[in-house]
Parts: C-alpha cells; structure tokens; sequence
C-alpha cells in the first residue's frame, strides 16, 4: 500500500508572513510621512524661525541705548 505523506506547509506560512510584514512596514512608512507633503511643516519653521529673529533683534540694544543717549 502507498502511504499519504503530508504536505509540509512550513515555508509557504514563512513566505505569507515576511511578504505581510513587508507590506505593513511600506504602508506604515507611506502614512509616516504624509504630513511632509502638505507643507505645513515648512511654513510652521518659517513661522517659527520669524519670531525668533524678531525676539532677536528686540532684545538687543545699540550702543546709544546702552549709554544712555
């Protein structure tokens, strides 16, 4: 009689596996950088790095101020 041997489905579940994790991490990635393309960002450094100079340039006293002049 012939005996029935059973598939081994061991490399097709490693296979499925790596190839679901690959997609959820280009997925995850994609999504993680949606926000770098509205924009927004460079206008809230601009924002940002404006009133910074501004505080800058207020704190700072010429020297006829400094002498009282």
């Amino acid at each position: 009689m012939a005996e029935e041997t059973e598939k081994d489905n061991t490399w097709v579940i490693v296979g499925v596996s790596i190839a679901a994790i690959v997609l959820l991490v280009v997925m995850l990635k994609k999504d993680e950088t949606k926000h770098l393309e509205s924009g927004a960002v460079a206008a809230l450094q601009t924002e940002t790095f404006s009133k910074i100079e501004k505080r800058h340039t207020s704190n700072n006293s010429t020297a006829s101020q400094i002498s009282g002049k």
